[in-house]
């Protein structure tokens, strides 16, 4: 008895993109602001480079990226980052191009800007990396020491993330006027407003002493009822 062939496989349907995969293939392969990154050049780990075919052409997208015209100022911060990123004796490279990621999603406009991105990206990476240690602690000595770090870094973040929000609005304060309707007769309330709560209000009223009439001066007449004519008073002859 002869066996059957098993039959090839079919082909699979090529699969189709939707509209939305095609958007994020398009803003992958042409971002809005195209910067290189940045690579390790020899084996100990020690020089770094753009990777762009013309380190010309690439050192000026990353100054633009970073929001400067200053040479010196761009290898200083290009040097600080890279000392963040000094892992095991030599330069991480997967950490560096990281931490100048984080400093081009933020799209700095100038240099101040800069600076507090780089400082954010290293505050970044100390808190996750305090983040593993907190997920390892042994004991408990380690785990109030790696949550205290933790906390602070977080804390950090997001008063750096206020500084920039800040800077960038020049310390304006936004004012949001609504229409407010008022009624005849009514009267409308501009700041905050607190209410105490109706028992407070009611204990309060209680313990509060009662005013005292003054004595010299005649108490004030009732409306709608007639005032008391003054009754004589008969003296007793002698007798």
């Amino acid at each position: 008895m002869t066996k059957k062939k098993p039959e090839p496989n079919a082909a699979k349907p090529k699969y189709e993109l939707t509209s939305q995969e095609v958007t994020a293939i398009k803003k992958l392969v042409a971002p809005a602001k195209p910067a290189p990154r940045l690579k390790v050049l020899n084996e100990k780990g020690t020089t770094i480079s753009t990777a762009h075919p013309d380190q010309l052409a690439g050192q000026a997208l990353l100054m633009d990226a970073l929001g400067t015209a200053d040479i010196d100022f761009y290898r200083g911060l290009i040097d600080q980052l890279a000392n963040a990123a000094w892992r095991k004796g030599q330069i991480d490279e997967h950490s560096l191009n990281f931490m100048l990621s984080v400093v081009k999603g933020i799209e700095p406009n100038d240099q101040v800007e800069a600076m507090l991105a780089a400082q954010m990206a290293a505050v970044h990476m100390t808190t996750m990396t305090f983040a593993r240690r907190l997920a390892q602690v042994e004991n408990i000595p380690q785990q109030d020491s790696a949550e205290r770090a933790f906390n602070k870094l977080t804390r950090t973040f997001a008063t750096q993330m206020e500084a920039l929000k800040r800077y960038r609005t020049g310390g304006e304060q936004k004012v949001t006027v609504q229409h407010v309707s008022v009624s005849e007769g009514g009267q409308a309330i501009v700041g905050s407003v607190t209410q105490a709560p109706r028992e407070a209000a009611r204990d309060k009223a209680a313990s509060s002493p009662r005013a005292l009439p003054n004595a010299q001066q005649s108490p004030m007449p009732i409306l709608g009822e007639r005032a008391p004519s003054p009754v004589p008073l008969k003296r007793k002859s002698a007798e």
